[in-house]
């Protein structure tokens, strides 16, 4: 599903009009990353949450050389799902 398809979706299933739908999503998409810019944590109870962890630096291998390559640290976006969410799924 893509992002407009996803719009699709949400508009039908809330009684929205498309471009209502659109600004939804939107502002979600802006209000979670400017969240996790700031290192806050994003829960959604049952859905599941949005988290922001530091993966350390490390070494690595070019695959074509095999030669060692530095890899630096950076921070990192996790979602863990929610017990209703994976419980639907399966």
């Amino acid at each position: 599903m893509n992002k407009a398809q996803l719009i699709e979706a949400m508009a039908n299933k809330a009684g929205l009009t498309k471009a209502d739908a659109k600004k939804a999503l939107d502002a979600f998409i802006e209000t979670t990353s400017e969240a996790l810019k700031g290192e806050d944590r994003v829960a959604l109870i049952g859905f599941g949450s949005f988290s922001v962890s530091t993966r350390e630096a490390r070494t690595g291998r070019n695959p074509q050389t095999g030669k060692p390559i530095d890899i630096p640290a950076k921070k990192v976006i996790k979602f863990k799902a929610g017990s209703e969410l994976a419980d639907s799924v399966q």
